[in-house]
């Protein structure tokens, strides 16, 4: 605003210049009502155009006027002014002397006046008396407010105006960050990763039974790997643990906490398992894996077994039978209109009725996990790496594989003969990769491609790990009940079983859980892996598991390990999808 009213200003005090930039005679203002006299609002009076200038007839010249105000004849400006005690200085009569020389030398023709419209020369002679009220006018226009001065602050103005404005936008820009610039991990691009490639799964060669082989698991000592079966490709290492880290492990799962290892389903479970929209003839048909349209008492224990929990024993199915009165004749054998003649509601009422004991379970046991990842007691940290060097396995698949599983059996305890991986259908995921999976599928089963199982301490009677069919010839699943003899049964029929492993403090067994593909990764699951313990007839047995998990699925898998890979460089911990028991155990840390 300073700037403007400056420029104003000048614009208005250019108004009396003449065209060489001189200044107008006092006498040509033609505001003033005496010559070399009046007020500065008057001097601003806009005059029209030099179209309408003339020379007036009786209209005294600026040199006639300045000449007189030299001597005496303008009223104001003689040797004595009206008002004023003295006469002009020196220096102003020289100036005005020069300047009437000036405008004397202009030929008379040369000197325009203005003359109004509605002029009247008589008037204008009866008026004009001695220059006292000349009405003379400047020379020129007047310029306005649009000077050249006014032009160049205008524009600095308009610089600084658009500066400023252009300062402002890059302040914001800057301060607010640009989502593209912003090198902050959340709002960085993600960079495409290359796919990774596995490497075939290794697997160690049984060559034949009682095959030993030298490995260096630890720095100080040497260990031997015997082969203990090749239908599964089952193998024993003495001395694998110490005593003090069997001790140790011991101790970090009893401060932990154990939990029962098996709870039977709740009513809200056997209510929906009656709800199922199920025919009584296509439960049949399910039933009767022989399709000989009749129901033995082996094929409905091999299926009552799943899900409830429950170990099923001949004897339990015919009393069923009788409670239920099924079985008219009592033979245990169930024909297509006897089965239909049931009502499957009145078997969950028999299930709720008659209360489980753990001797009528499926396991019989309590257990805990114990971490192993990052950050984890040094002790299991080195039984991984361990772990790691026995397999021969890839760091990533091994890292990424569930944590130590600790189990205690007491006197009484006992887990019937099962494999440890479930069925590769397509209608089942693994349990690992179901995060990355994004697949929707009805059935989850745990994918172990291998399992190592430690022995902590020495039982006193009984607790051996059975193999009900290794090495056996062939296998079927019907031919594992004969004559009233389960082999799966490890409470009673345990001594059957064709391969038993005694526990010994430190020593581990492990063995694979799948076939090879043929192609370097897993095939179909190894049915000879069956296995369970035997019932412990005295004292308490203390065993570890280390399960190795790989699905099935090679891309699944490969996915899974780069997913883990890139949340592991971002270093976002809570992001990384975990055992839910592993973040229970992840702060606890104690020394020995």
């Amino acid at each position: 605003m300073v700037l403007l009213l400056f420029a104003s200003t000048l614009g208005e005090e250019r108004v009396g210049l003449w065209p060489e930039g001189r200044a107008s005679p006092p006498c040509n203002n033609p505001a003033q009502e005496e010559c070399g006299s009046g007020s500065t609002a008057r001097r601003n009076t806009a005059w029209p155009a030099p179209s309408r200038l003339a020379q007036h007839p009786q209209a005294p010249s600026p040199t006639d006027c300045c000449a007189r105000r030299l001597g005496s004849g303008c009223p104001g400006d003689g040797a004595v002014r009206r008002g004023h005690p003295r006469g002009p200085s020196p220096g102003r009569a020289r100036d005005l002397s020069a300047m009437a020389a000036a405008v004397g030398q202009r030929p008379e023709a040369a000197r325009p006046q203005w003359v109004r419209p509605d002029h009247d020369p008589s008037q204008s002679a009866a008026r004009l008396g001695d220059c006292e009220d000349a009405p003379v006018r400047p020379l020129y226009k007047p310029r306005g407010i649009c000077s050249r001065a006014y032009f160049l602050v205008l524009m600095v103005f308009v610089h600084l105006y658009l500066g400023n404005v252009l300062a402002l936008l890059l302040f914001v820009h800057y301060s607010n960050g640009d989502e593209s610039s912003d090198p902050g991990p959340q709002r960085r691009a993600p960079e495409p990763q290359p796919v990774i490639t596995l490497a075939p799964l290794t697997r160690l060669e049984g060559i034949k039974v009682g095959h030993e082989q030298k490995v260096q698991l630890v720095a100080d000592r040497d260990h031997f790997i015997r082969t203990l079966s090749l239908k599964p490709l089952l193998f024993e290492v003495p001395g694998f643990l110490s005593d003090e880290e069997c001790r140790l492990i011991i101790h970090l799962a009893q401060m932990k906490g154990l939990q029962r290892s098996q709870i039977l389903p709740t009513e809200e479970y056997e209510e929906a398992m009656g709800a199922m929209q199920v025919s009584q003839l296509d439960l049949f048909r399910l039933l009767d894996q022989n399709h000989d349209g009749r129901l033995q008492l082996r094929e409905v224990l091999a299926q009552t077994r799943l899900g409830s929990g429950r170990w099923m024993t001949p004897e339990n199915i015919q009393e069923m039978y009788s409670a239920m009165k099924a079985d008219p004749d009592g033979d245990g054998v169930l024909s297509l209109q006897e089965f239909s003649s049931m009502d499957l509601r009145d078997f969950h009422k028999y299930m709720r009725r008659h209360k489980a004991e753990s001797s009528e379970l499926v396991r019989n046991s309590h257990h805990t996990w114990l971490y192993q990842g990052e950050g984890a007691h040094h002790v299991m940290r080195a039984i991984r790496q361990r772990v790691l060097r026995l397999t021969r396995l890839s760091p990533e698949i091994v890292e990424l594989s569930e944590p130590m599983q600790v189990v205690r059996y007491r006197e009484g305890g006992h887990y019937h003969a099962h494999v440890d991986s479930g069925p590769v259908y397509p209608e089942t995921i693994c349990s690992h990769t179901k995060l990355v999976a994004n697949e929707s599928v009805p059935f989850e089963t745990s994918c172990r491609y291998m399992t190592v199982l430690f022995y902590l301490n020495n039982v006193t009677g009984g607790g051996e790990t059975v193999f009900p069919v290794a090495d056996n010839r062939t296998y079927d699943e019907m031919s594992l009940i004969q004559d009233d003899v389960d082999l799966r049964d490890t409470r009673r029929h345990c001594d059957k079983g064709n391969l038993r492993v005694k526990p010994q403090q430190g020593t581990a067994v492990f063995w694979y859980n799948y076939l090879p593909d043929g192609q370097g990764w897993v095939g179909d699951v190894d049915d000879y892996s069956l296995h369970g313990g035997c019932l412990v007839t005295r004292g308490t047995k203390w065993i570890a598991n280390n399960w190795i998990n790989v699905d099935p699925s090679r891309a699944r898998q490969a996915l899974f390990q780069q997913e883990m890979a890139r949340l592991a460089r971002e270093g976002d911990a809570d992001s990384q999808p975990e055992w839910d028991l592993d973040r229970a155990y992840r702060d606890m840390h104690v020394e020995l």
